[in-house]
């Protein structure tokens, strides 16, 4: 049954290829994200373990609000590690990460009040500020930012990384099948195989750690504080007001599924429900003592080469990483993986939001020769590439730091409103 399938035009329900492949399916997403996942923890001296099922337990309730719709996960987000270096002091005092959770979780009630805000006034007022030549350079720069990091994780092994690359494109090429739609999966299988014979794995770790631990032990439920001190204060003051840059990198993260997958999600189950998910699961982490949620789009790189869209893989994945984080031993496994192999997987990974955005401004036939049209695309790119390291500016005493990212979507939806021609 599954030979019959036409992959090329996108698969919505991926129950048509059987359990087996269902679950393995997941697996590649589980994958894709958790990389990046347990890289914020480990920068910010939060727990792996709780890190991991804040995102799987987010993600369920982000489904749970959308209706089952979005195939999106939600992974932490490295636009509060800013904040995170503030609070503590570069990791000096890591006694005020509790005030730092503590901001991170009312900060995801910023993203429940903009939603209640779309809901009130409604999405197609809201969608004015968002038209496919705002949209499409901005899907543009999020696939653009993130090259980079690709780029220096491959720097580490480039024939790691050159195999991994390899291995994802003829598979995809030229594969049959599951094969063809798990290119992913056996791109990190086929690398560290080679990595193994090459002695580029590191067992230490592995060795080191338990099969079996509760990931909500008693240091991590204690990383949530709030009471009326000088240092909650601040943490508040620095950590809230990203919610207003990371709400923006949510509406083009929604925007880049919704051209990946020809749905539009921005209107059915409506942006307004997508911000209500990402703003409570966000909430959540900070309550049990993780990072903060986002979409991710490695996921939606995954998406867009497996050409497999149904929400229900993007589930499975989630419910591994629940599963994962009750245990170290995985955790240790997985993050043996040479970053030259995770270089080299995101190196297409992220070259693909790229292309979907180049196909989401050619596809709405976006007008280049109209002069207001390119001023609009130059300034997101512009913004997009140039603030490597964000922009911060000073309310007072307290320091805000906006991503690249968020500076980009500001500034496009700014000149949209202002430029005449709307």
């Amino acid at each position: 049954m599954a030979e019959k399938i036409d992959y090329s035009k996108g698969i919505y329900d991926a129950k048509q290829l059987g359990t087996p492949k269902l679950l393995i399916l997941g697996a590649q997403h589980m994958f894709a994200m958790f990389g990046a996942t347990v890289l914020v923890p480990l920068l910010t001296g939060l727990s792996v373990s709780t890190t991991l099922l804040c995102a799987g337990l987010g993600t369920l309730l982000f489904h749970f609000l959308c209706k089952g719709k979005v195939p999106a996960f939600l992974g932490s987000s490295f636009a509060y590690l800013g904040g995170f270096t503030i609070v503590t002091n570069g990791g000096a005092n890591p006694e005020n990460l509790p005030y730092a959770c503590a901001a991170v979780a009312l900060s995801g009630l910023v993203y429940v009040l903009f939603s209640a805000l779309i809901s009130a006034f409604g999405i197609r007022k809201m969608m004015k500020f968002f038209p496919p030549v705002v949209t499409g350079p901005i899907i543009i720069a999020i696939g653009l930012i993130l090259a980079p990091s690709a780029i220096n994780n491959c720097q580490s092994n480039w024939l790691l990384a050159f195999v991994a690359l390899a291995t994802v494109i003829i598979c995809n090429i030229w594969g049959k099948g599951m094969v063809k739609i798990l290119p992913i999966l056996i791109g990190v299988l086929v690398s560290y195989a080679v990595a193994l014979v090459a002695g580029a794995v590191d067992f230490q770790t592995i060795g080191a750690a338990a099969w079996f631990g509760i990931p909500l032990h008693k240091d991590s439920m204690g990383l949530f504080a709030i009471d009326g001190s000088e240092t909650f204060i601040s943490a508040v003051f620095t950590i809230v007001p990203i919610a207003l840059a990371t709400m923006m990198e949510h509406i083009g993260d929604i925007a880049a599924i919704s051209a990946t997958t020809g749905k539009n999600y921005i209107r059915d189950p409506g942006l307004n429900k997508t911000l209500l998910g990402d703003g409570l699961a966000t909430a959540m982490a900070g309550l049990l003592g993780g990072p903060a949620n986002t979409t991710y789009g490695e996921n939606t790189g995954v998406l867009a080469l497996s050409r497999v869209h149904d929400p229900r893989v993007i589930r499975l994945a989630a419910i591994y990483a629940i599963v994962l984080s009750f245990s170290p031993m995985f955790a240790a496994f997985v993050s043996s993986i040479p970053s030259a192999i995770i270089g080299g997987v995101s190196f297409i990974l992220y070259g693909m939001i790229s292309a979907i955005g180049v196909r989401n401004v050619v596809e709405n036939q976006v007008d280049f020769t109209n002069s207001r049209n390119l001023i609009i695309a130059a300034v997101i790119l512009v913004c997009g590439l140039g603030f490597t390291g964000g922009l911060t500016f000073h309310i007072g005493e307290v320091s805000i730091t906006l991503t690249s990212l968020a500076i980009a979507a500001i500034s496009g939806i700014a000149l949209n409103a202002i430029l005449p021609g709307n």
